[in-house]
């Protein structure tokens, strides 16, 4: 249902409070033409009410000529800030941005965190904020797993369908996500409440089965007809095979004509309670990137290409995030997730 400005404008000053805004602080929102406006102004109005010092960072939109479609995660790694170092010195002079625009996977991104800056992404309509509403009980639920996380050395993925598929960790970190940036450098996304990590170089394997009922994304497609297989193989995928939404994600993929494509990014699984599988179904396709379909309590969420976000070679513009059901996902052979239902510590 609609969200009105007031009411988006509290949410707004309850996620900036939990992020430790106060009068000490400074806020930057940075926007362009396609930024919803309800956001942008319910974070400058709720910042102001907080008592920081805000501002508006605006630059114009990117289109790279590779790009299929507009949704913000389908071309990646380069955005209007790119080679625009008197923007970015603008928003690493705040203690928080606030990105309606859509920095994730650029080096830019990650130079602003590496000052100290603390960034939330906050690009989803508002009655998903609304919805996914985020609370300290989310940060404590997901950094209970991230805690076990840490500490595991395989991460392994069965299914009914067919998925069999196994990694090793610890050569990159895990990240949680849970809706607020609380710490310096912290980046974070409203709606969120999910974890991921990478696996070590070359050391994903197995199968992993995309079932009638998954959700592709950016597509922000469905499988209907008929499931996905993919083989992979030393960290990368080297067969995908079914029906049409097989044949469909072969071509979008060699659509980029980069190898790094098919290689496997983070995985990890989702906690938020209040995100829906149905969600997307609900929506107009321009209306929203998908966090339900990423967040959803219980799916298995992993994803190909980029992973310079945190120390990796590969900065490729392709990034797939594909959310699976009814799997079991295993942390050294412990179960955090049992077809679909969360049983590690929340």
């Amino acid at each position: 249902m609609p969200v009105s400005q007031s009411e988006l404008t509290q949410h707004f000053e309850h996620v900036l409070s939990l992020s430790k805004i106060d009068d000490t602080q400074s806020v930057a929102v940075l926007k362009s033409h396609y930024s919803n406006g309800m956001v942008v102004t319910a974070a400058m109005e709720a910042a102001q009410r907080l008592g920081a010092k805000a501002y508006i960072v605006e630059l114009s939109s990117f289109n790279h000529r590779t790009a299929v479609g507009n949704d913000l995660t389908a071309y990646v790694g380069h955005t209007a800030l790119t080679n625009h170092p008197a923007a970015q010195q603008a928003l690493m002079a705040a203690d928080l941005v606030v990105d309606t625009m859509m920095l994730l996977h650029s080096p830019e991104q990650e130079a602003i965190l590496k000052s100290g800056t603390r960034i939330l992404l906050a690009v989803e309509p508002p009655e998903m904020l609304a919805r996914m509403l985020p609370t300290q009980e989310d940060k404590r639920r997901v950094e209970a797993a991230a805690k076990i996380f840490r500490g595991a050395s395989t991460f392994s993925v069965t299914s009914k369908a067919g998925t069999n598929f196994t990694a090793s960790l610890g050569q990159y970190p895990v990240v949680s996500e849970y809706g607020f940036a609380d710490e310096p450098g912290r980046w974070d996304h409203w709606p969120s409440g999910f974890l991921f990590s990478w696996p070590n170089e070359g050391t994903a394997e197995g199968t992993i089965v995309v079932d009638i009922g998954d959700i592709l994304l950016p597509f922000k497609t469905y499988v209907r007809e008929k499931p996905i297989t993919l083989e992979i193989r030393e960290g990368f995928i080297h067969r995908i095979h079914g029906g049409f939404d097989a044949e469909y994600l072969r071509e979008y993929m060699a659509h980029f004509k980069d190898p790094d494509v098919y290689a496997f990014s983070h995985i990890g699984w989702g906690l938020q309670p209040r995100a829906q599988w149905t969600a997307l179904g609900l929506h107009d396709k321009n209306d929203a990137i998908g966090m339900d379909a990423r967040a959803f309590e219980g799916n298995f969420l992993f994803s190909t290409g980029p992973n310079t976000e945190v120390g990796g070679p590969r900065n490729t513009p392709c990034h797939m995030d594909i959310p699976l059901r009814h799997c079991s996902v295993f942390l050294d052979g412990v179960a955090m997730v049992e077809e679909g239902k969360v049983v590690a510590p929340k």
